[in-house]
């Protein structure tokens, strides 16, 4: 180890402790990445509800939707404490351990067909016979099938309760990471009427302190 930097981090360490240690809200029980056989994990719902609720002022509606990357999660929200917090407390340390990377959010009009598109990504990649399987936010559902053609995998998408109309435009938020086309999803970079929002970590804070326990 360079002692000089090692000094440098243990200098931080002591500055930063205070803020890592804020309560910001509670949880019940562990909220993990452990995704289930079609790829969805109660973490990644959560966070893509916060980025949803966050992108609420720019005027979106029960037919607006977020996705977040599974890449992006870094850390399971445990019950247990990690540190020297409650049972079931969060503090600004556990939060930041999740998503620590500060992207700004962006809404973003997409058309259905653009949509599906996006979904579509998600299979053979990163590779072939690979998936990586967006998180979504409350009230957008679809199915997917693993032997279907690529390209031809998804059906049945709904939103707010009504079929996706690929002609129509919705407004799509995600994370700048994934709006400048990050993990091979090119859509979103056709993505119109960019609108950039707040930082995902303070999203999730507020979303956090809104909803607790």
């Amino acid at each position: 180890k360079d002692g000089a930097i090692t000094a440098l981090i243990e200098k931080y360490k002591v500055i930063a402790s205070p803020l890592a240690r804020r309560s910001i809200g509670s949880i019940t029980a562990d909220i993990t990445r452990r995704r289930n056989a079609a790829g969805e994990s109660a973490l990644g719902d959560v966070i893509a509800d916060s980025q949803l609720y966050a992108a609420a002022p720019a005027g979106l509606d029960r037919n607006s939707v977020a996705f977040t990357n599974p890449g992006g999660l870094r850390a399971d929200l445990l019950y247990a404490p990690t540190g020297g917090e409650r049972p079931g407390e969060v503090n600004y340390g556990e939060l930041f351990s999740v998503i620590p990377f500060g992207d700004n959010l962006v809404t973003m009009t997409l058309t259905g067909a653009q949509i599906k598109a996006v979904l579509e990504q998600q299979f053979d990649n990163p590779a072939s016979g690979q998936a990586t399987i967006l998180q979504v936010s409350k009230g957008f559902s679809y199915s997917w099938s693993e032997t279907a053609p690529k390209g031809r995998k998804i059906s049945n998408i709904r939103l707010g309760g009504a079929p996706l109309d690929n002609a129509r435009s919705y407004r799509v938020t995600v994370n700048s990471f994934l709006a400048d086309g990050g993990d091979n999803f090119t859509v979103f970079t056709e993505g119109t009427q960019r609108l950039v929002g707040t930082v995902d970590t303070d999203a999730f804070e507020a979303y956090l302190k809104a909803f607790s326990p």
